[in-house]
């Protein structure tokens, strides 16, 4: 590893590089069939609202009931928040892949994401994601949400290394060049063998 590759931290996104999104269109789908929803109008509500629920300006249930409960339902808010959870799932070898390079290079690892906070909290804990970060700058707990550059200016004041030293991922092209800009190096994430062969060009093998 070069002196000019060395790296020292990780930023990592949460949904489409550790897990899976925690609350996209296919899921939305989804809900509204298994719950004879009207899919037009729910996509409209959600698109109104997430970004705040995500800023976190608004809480879960808020969200729900905006977008959701706004009328009688015959399903319960815990029947619907259950469902939501349920779409996050891990990709194992990514998780894996992260806790060996950590330990392998005594690297510090953060995130950077867009999450709503009870889904963030849920996901953090069900698949302890806490054993080998060692900070999140999630959108609801910063109220700051990618795009916006002000999130990976928090994140760097966060980590106190330096941008050149620092490596994020994420699934997200536009993010990673956001994240460039401030002189941080990027990976745009698609799937684990590729990200793996673009992690050794960093030194990271």
């Amino acid at each position: 590893m070069t002196e000019e590759n060395h790296i020292s931290t990780l930023f990592l996104d949460i949904g489409g590089v550790l897990l899976t999104d925690g609350w996209n269109r296919n899921s939305r789908q989804a809900a509204t069939k298994l719950f004879h929803l009207n899919h037009q109008d729910m996509d409209e509500r959600h698109h109104l609202n997430f970004e705040t629920y995500e800023l976190g300006k608004m809480t879960l249930d808020t969200y729900l009931d905006r977008v959701i409960f706004y009328k009688p339902r015959n399903f319960s808010k815990d029947e619907f928040k259950t469902f939501m959870y349920e779409q996050s799932q891990s990709h194992p070898e990514m998780i894996k892949l992260f806790i060996h390079l950590k330990m392998k290079y005594s690297l510090k690892v953060g995130v950077v994401s867009n999450e709503g906070r009870e889904l963030n909290n849920y996901r953090i804990k069900k698949f302890k994601l806490n054993s080998f970060i060692d900070f999140f700058i999630s959108s609801s707990f910063v109220k700051f949400r990618k795009p916006d550059a002000d999130i990976f200016s928090l994140a760097l004041d966060i980590a106190q290394v330096n941008a050149s030293e620092i490596l994020y991922i994420d699934n997200q092209p536009m993010f990673v060049g956001i994240a460039e800009g401030f002189g941080i190096k990027g990976i745009s994430h698609s799937d684990y063998d590729t990200t793996v062969a673009k992690l050794k060009e960093f030194g990271l093998a």
